[in-house]
C-alpha cells in the first residue's frame, strides 16, 4: 500500500505555522506532491526534514514553486518542462517497480491576458510529457474545473477562467489517452468533492468551492483503492485554501 498526497499549501512556511505538520504526521502518505510551495531549498529542508525532496523553485522568490517529497529515495528528478516553479518529478521504487510522480501547477488565470496564454503553452508542455511518462501518477492544483459537478456555481463561472472550455478540454484530451482522473473515479458522480474555497465570505462554511485539485493515474496503472479530500473541520483550522487530495495506491503495473 502506497498512500499520496498533493496540496497547494500556498506557501510552505505558512502551512506549517498554520498546522499542516500535524496533518502531515497523521496522514503519513508515502509520496507528497506540494504545489505554491514559495520557499527556498533550505526552507524545504528545515520543514520537510527527513524526506527525500526534488523541488522545483519558482523563478520570482515568493511565487509558485513545486515539490516532489518521498520516504525513499528519489530517481532521475527532472523539471525542465515549461515554466520554472511549476512541474516537477521524479521516480520512487515501489516494490522493485519505479513509478514517476509529478507534481504539477498551473496558472491561476484572467480571460484576454497573457496569463492565460501562459497556462496554455504550459498545459501543451505537460501534455507532451505526460505522453512519454509510464506508469506514472500526476498530481497537483490545475485551477481547472473539468464539468459542472466540479464547481458549486458552475453557472456564475461560464466564461471565466478556470472553467473555459478550452481549459477543459485539456482534461478531455488526458482522458482520451487513457489517464485516469483518480478524484473523481473514486470520489462519486459529484458534486465536489470540492478542493479549494475562497478565503472570503462563507465560502468554506456553505461548501461553495471547486474540485481543482487532481491526481491522475497514467493507462499503465489501474491500482487506486480509494481517496479522500481531508476538508479541514472548521474554517478556523485550515493551514490552506486548498484541502488535501489523498490517495491509497496497491501499485501493481500491467
Amino acid at each position: 500500500m502506497t498512500v499520496v498526497a498533493t496540496i497547494n499549501v500556498n506557501g510552505l512556511r505558512a502551512a506549517f505555522r498554520r498546522g499542516m505538520g500535524g496533518w502531515l504526521a497523521t496522514t503519513a502518505p508515502d509520496v507528497l506532491l506540494v504545489q505554491e510551495v514559495r520557499a527556498d531549498d533550505a526552507v524545504v529542508a528545515e520543514l520537510l526534514d527527513g524526506w527525500y525532496v526534488a523541488h522545483a523553485p519558482s523563478a520570482a522568490a515568493g511565487r509558485a514553486g513545486v515539490l516532489v517529497a518521498a520516504r525513499t529515495p528519489l530517481v532521475d528528478p527532472r523539471s525542465d518542462i515549461g515554466e520554472p516553479g511549476r512541474w516537477v518529478e521524479a521516480g520512487v521504487d515501489v516494490g522493485g517497480t519505479v513509478i514517476r510522480f509529478a507534481s504539477v501547477y498551473l496558472h491561476s488565470a484572467t480571460v484576454d491576458h497573457p496569463s492565460l496564454d501562459a497556462k496554455y503553452a504550459q498545459l501543451a508542455l505537460v501534455t507532451d510529457r505526460m505522453a512519454t511518462l509510464a506508469p506514472a501518477v500526476v498530481g497537483g492544483d490545475l485551477n481547472i474545473a473539468h464539468h459542472e459537478v466540479d464547481i458549486k456555481n458552475w453557472k456564475g463561472n461560464v466564461g471565466k477562467s478556470g472553467f473555459l472550455p478550452d481549459e477543459r478540454a485539456w482534461l478531455d484530451r488526458w482522458a482520451a489517452m487513457g489517464w485516469t482522473d483518480v478524484g473523481r473515479a473514486l470520489g462519486g458522480p459529484g458534486p465536489g468533492p470540492f478542493t479549494w474555497w475562497s478565503w472570503r465570505g462563507r465560502a468554506f462554511d456553505n461548501d461553495t468551492g471547486w474540485r481543482i485539485d487532481y491526481q491522475f493515474t497514467s493507462p499503465q496503472l489501474t491500482c487506486a483503492t480509494a481517496a479522500r479530500v481531508d476538508r479541514a473541520a472548521t474554517y478556523a483550522e485550515r493551514f490552506s485554501d486548498h484541502a488535501p487530495l489523498v490517495v491509497t495506491y496497491e501499485f501493481t503495473p500491467v
